[in-house]
């Protein structure tokens, strides 16, 4: 099954959005800490994410807990960032990717990003900077459900 990670998030209205994503696309999610804001059950269901029932979500006090279990379970990392060559279209997905989001103000340090297996981005207009991270997340974990069938 495909993951959702977000790293670090900044805006919980767009976490909030990945989220419902998850839930209705049957993907699971990790929040990578520390947020930015408060991510407990009850501040999530607070701000209006009812749908955190229907979602898989695991969260990790860091990155160093996050990268540990991830090397340990053998998965592949792919990290959508604006700094990749590979285009996302181009990108081969397979079940049991891990898709990592940066945080919306400042993306992942560049350690973060030397230790992802793949790096991605979707092309945009030249002079624009990037898409909103919930609907870049969608649009990718949109083109790996595609391609592994999940």
């Amino acid at each position: 099954m495909l993951t959702l990670a977000l790293y670090q998030p900044d805006i919980p209205q767009n976490a909030g959005t990945m989220l419902r994503t998850c839930a209705c696309l049957g993907v699971e999610a990790a929040i990578i800490g520390p947020a930015g804001f408060p991510t407990s059950d009850r501040h999530f269901r607070r701000s209006g994410m009812d749908y955190l029932e229907h979602v898989t979500l695991s969260r990790y006090a860091d990155w160093t807990a996050f990268e540990a279990e991830r090397i340990n379970s053998g998965r592949r990392l792919v990290l959508l960032t604006t700094r990749a060559d590979t285009i996302y279209t181009a990108c081969e997905f397979r079940a049991g990717d891990i898709l990592m989001v940066g945080r919306e103000s400042a993306g992942v340090p560049d350690s973060v990003a030397a230790a992802a297996d793949i790096r991605i981005r979707i092309p945009v207009r030249a002079g624009l900077r990037s898409l909103n991270v919930a609907v870049a997340a969608a649009m990718v974990l949109g083109e790996a459900l595609r391609q592994t069938a999940e």
